[in-house]
């Protein structure tokens, strides 16, 4: 005859006694609140609502990616021990066999989180074909595959089992199918759950914490994603809006426009370590046939574009905290513009999508075309400053010049090599050629770049560079855009020059190397550490040191050709040919 007290009360009301019931002698077992197979575990308090100790800041305060202080490394030992529990025969069994090693409620969630995300696959054969599909968390968990729906049922189960608070939650995504600026109506289309922790709701995603699926939705990979673990809900809204909005954990909480309108930033932009994107909406007006985009970011970030599927048509500047990138379509309507990351120190040369935008054009700015050579990002940055290019004269990425003729210096090492070139579109400007349009200077540890365009037009400048002790290549740093409107622009060649000439030497007169037939030509060269210094036209012609320079004149008649030449030894008569002019044709 043991009497058993049974407390029947409305929830969130002090217990007061409605009934006693008596149950007869021998072994019986009472019915369980959450069937018969949950013996063994604590009874799970009734979820509370969502409240104001709840709630963060919106837009995101840049502090943590996470909801609260998350130590990753205290998990690896935990996140090993869940991988390795196999358990299909029940709910509660797989929930027993992960409580052996989670003790507390953080670490209860991370292991039931990482058993979901690393066991059941996304049923992409049961999201076309509902019918054969089922959500109830032991059929999840015995055919280890489910859509949006069964993840969050089988998480919300299992911690219910282990004594937290769960809420399974239904609203929008932005996740496979999304178009950019599309709108949303009608049903909700993905689910995803709220854990109770320490005293606040926090939210996770354990679908796509898993992996993904392929373009065509044919296949799913699993690939884990921590991004999803107890995400900060300014960043979570990104990407989930809540049926209720108080589930959006957010003051101000956003209305579902601000959700529709805003640029999509998916886990790739806030795990590289990017803060924020300009514009903030998804779709870009061109203004005078221009658009631009600018991102923030705590380390230095590598980033590429493409445009309609190409990288041309944009200037992408890197700056310290983060880039800028104007692009200039060359056709109207609507054109996908894609941007990409890596982290600068990354051993692979792989960058991931970070940002998507719609850029619609009304009107193409022709002048705006620019030279297929140029190669991203443009312009001087912390990049080319690790190769050893620092305090340039022109920070920024496009030069203009009047007259067809620019000057550009550094501060660098004495031990780097410096090798330049202009290009262009078009045959008129072969590589050879190129490189002889620019002149380069040294003067301790101070490089001048002497620029001379062909004609008027845009160019692009190319440096490379590498340690004189390296016997290998030169590896490109960075380049300029540089252009000139002058119509009468149009600058000669400067002299060829060998492998004899000095980094150090420099040509003062004539700078041009087109001299004119049957004419006297002064030179004037700085050249140090040699003996003597002639021209050799149709005749030798010494050259005169004085104050520092070697002077003197020689007259072209009779040659096509004119070289200059040292004599590095006194004690030696060889002379060896260090610079080489053309002649006009007579």
């Amino acid at each position: 005859g043991t009497q058993v007290t049974v407390e029947i009360h409305p929830r969130d009301s002090p217990p007061q006694l409605f009934k006693k019931l008596s149950f007869g002698k021998g072994p019986r077992r009472l019915p369980s609140l959450s069937g018969q197979d949950n013996k063994g575990f604590q009874r799970t308090e009734a979820p509370r609502p969502p409240g104001g100790k709840d709630l963060h800041a919106y837009p995101w305060d840049r502090s943590s990616l996470k909801s609260m202080a998350v130590d990753l490394q205290q998990f690896e030992k935990l996140d090993a021990y869940a991988l390795k529990v196999n358990v299909r025969s029940s709910v509660e069994e797989l929930v027993r066999a992960l409580l052996k090693q989670a003790h507390t409620d953080l670490e209860k969630v991370r292991a039931i989180w990482m058993w979901i995300c690393h066991h059941i696959e996304y049923d992409v054969v049961g999201y076309h074909n509902k019918s054969q599909l089922s959500c109830r968390p032991i059929d999840v968990l015995q055919s280890g595959k489910s859509i949006c729906e069964g993840y969050a049922g089988l998480f919300e189960h299992m911690c219910s089992l282990a004594g937290i608070q769960c809420m399974k939650l239904f609203g929008y995504s932005k996740g496979y199918g999304y178009k950019l600026g599309q709108t949303f109506s009608g049903d909700s289309d993905h689910a995803w759950n709220a854990v109770y922790l320490d005293g606040r709701w926090h939210l996770l995603d354990s679908t796509w914490g898993s992996g993904s699926v392929d373009d065509s939705f044919t296949k799913f990979t699993f690939r884990y994603n921590e991004f999803y673990f107890l995400t900060h809900p300014a960043l979570f809204i990104n990407n989930h809006f809540p049926d209720n909005s108080n589930w959006q954990l957010l003051k101000p909480a956003l209305v579902l426009k601000d959700f529709e309108n805003n640029i999509l930033h998916n886990s790739n932009f806030y795990t590289l370590g990017l803060l924020a994107a300009h514009p903030g909406t998804a779709i870009i007006q061109t203004v005078e046939g221009k658009a631009s985009v600018s991102v923030d970011c705590r380390p230095a970030t590598l980033f590429t574009f493409k445009l309609q599927g190409t990288e041309q048509q944009g200037l992408l500047t890197l700056k310290k905290q983060g880039m800028r990138l104007d692009v200039y379509p060359q056709q109207t309507g609507s054109q996908r513009l894609q941007i990409f990351a890596k982290p600068s120190r990354a051993s692979d040369d792989v960058y991931q999508c970070v940002l998507e935008y719609v850029v619609r054009c009304g009107a193409v700015d022709e002048a705006a075309r620019l030279p297929r050579a140029l190669h991203q990002p443009v312009g001087p940055s912390w990049f080319s400053e690790r190769q050893g290019f620092l305090r340039p004269s022109h920070p920024e990425p496009i030069i203009r010049t009047n007259d067809g003729r620019c000057a550009l210096t550094f501060t660098m090492g004495r031990e780097l090599s410096v090798l330049a070139s202009l290009h262009c579109d078009g045959d008129d400007l072969p590589e050879e050629l190129g490189r002889r349009h620019v002149m380069q200077l040294r003067r301790g540890n101070q490089l001048e770049l002497k620029v001379h365009l062909p004609r008027a037009g845009t160019f692009v400048l190319k440096i490379y560079a590498k340690k004189k002790s390296d016997p290998g290549n030169y590896d490109y740093v960075f380049n300029y855009l540089l252009s000139c409107l002058h119509a009468e622009a149009q600058w000669p060649p400067f002299p060829q020059s060998y492998s004899k000439w000095g980094q150090d030497w420099e040509v003062v007169e004539p700078l041009s190397g087109v001299l004119p037939a049957g004419r006297n030509v002064r030179f004037k060269l700085r050249v140090q550490g040699v003996a003597k210094v002639l021209v050799q036209a149709e005749d030798s012609y010494p050259l005169t040191h004085s104050k520092g320079y070697w002077e003197g004149s020689c007259n072209t008649a009779g040659c096509r050709e004119v070289f200059v030449m040292v004599h590095e030894n006194a004690n030696h008569s060889f002379y060896s040919q260090v610079l080489k002019y053309q002649v006009e044709s007579q």
